[in-house]
This record gives structure tokens, C-alpha cells and sequence, in this order.
């Protein structure tokens, strides 16, 4: 388990016609809304998508979306502003939501990569307009997932850099 940060990788390339299971998409959602939020506001939503019509209109307003092609679903993740008084953690809410769900697909043997939606205006009001999300929601970013059709490497360098830390100030 501790060499699970250590093995994710964004993968770009999944096995078409290898379906996720139900058990390991639960998982996913269940360890996504067990990341922390602020205030405990859990405003965080998810929008499900296995229709490949659909990856193919993202892919065609998203430039950076084309591992969808291959990936069996995708998770759209979204948060609730209207559950906030005054500040808006719904983007680190939401980010630690996607991080949890990278982390729990690849201790589940599975591929998958953070596709970006915040703040391109455009990439968002495409997301809105698609998934018919409400005003109050916000799409943040898209995770597709699969299982990994490419070989993965761990990285060729240590990326520990005792440079980028410091102690009591910078």
C-alpha cells in the first residue's frame, strides 16, 4: 500500500472493451466522498457516463480529452456552491474528491487521468450544457477510467526534492 502514490500514473490508453465493475466504480465514488472538505461541507456531486456518444461530444469541444476513446467510464465532478456561507472551497473539496478517486482506482488494478473542465469558461459551459447541470454546480474536471492498455513506468527520477521545503518560512 505505501508505494501506491508512488504508482499512479495519468494513463492516456485503456483496453476498449474491458468493462469497469460495478464493485470497483463504487469503490471509487465511496473513497471520493471520503476525502476531507471544508467546513465538512461534502459538496461535492458526480455525474456517471459509460455512453460513448457522450465522450465523443466532449472530445470534440475538450482538446484534451481524447483518452476518452478508449476508457469505459468516465466520472464528471462537480461542486455545490450553493452549500457554501461565504468562501468557496468547493475546488479543493472537489480536487481532494479526484485525488482520492485516481488513488482508489489504482489500488484496484485500474487506469486513470484527471481530465481538467475549471476554469476554462468554455470547457465549462460545454460540461453544464451537456450534463444539463444547474447553475449552482459547478463541473470541475472529468476522470477517466479503465483498465491500462499501455505500459506504465515509474518515473526515472526521485521527485523528492528536499529544495521545494522549507522550515518556519521560506
Amino acid at each position: 500500500m505505501e508505494d501506491l502514490f508512488f504508482k499512479r500514473r495519468s494513463i492516456r490508453k485503456f483496453i476498449k472493451d474491458k468493462n469497469v465493475e460495478d464493485e470497483k466504480l463504487e469503490y471509487i465514488l465511496k473513497s471520493a466522498m471520503y476525502a476531507p472538505s471544508a467546513n465538512n461541507t461534502q459538496n461535492w456531486e458526480f455525474i456517471i457516463v459509460k455512453n460513448k456518444n457522450t465522450f465523443n461530444t466532449i472530445m470534440n469541444y475538450h482538446p484534451y480529452s481524447k483518452m476518452l476513446e478508449t476508457a469505459n467510464i468516465a466520472i464528471v465532478v462537480c461542486g455545490d456552491i450553493s452549500s457554501e456561507a461565504k468562501e468557496r472551497y468547493w475546488i479543493q473539496n472537489c480536487s481532494a474528491a479526484i485525488e482520492n478517486m485516481l488513488l482508489s482506482a489504482t489500488l484496484q488494478g485500474l487506469g486513470s487521468i484527471w481530465i481538467s473542465v475549471h476554469p476554462r469558461e468554455d470547457r465549462v459551459e460545454n460540461t453544464r450544457k451537456l450534463f444539463n447541470i444547474p447553475e449552482h454546480i459547478n463541473p470541475l474536471g472529468i476522470v477517466a477510467i479503465g483498465y491500462i492498455d499501455e505500459n506504465v513506468k515509474l518515473y526515472n527520477q526521485d521527485r523528492f526534492d528536499k529544495n521545494k521545503i522549507h522550515y518556519e518560512s521560506y
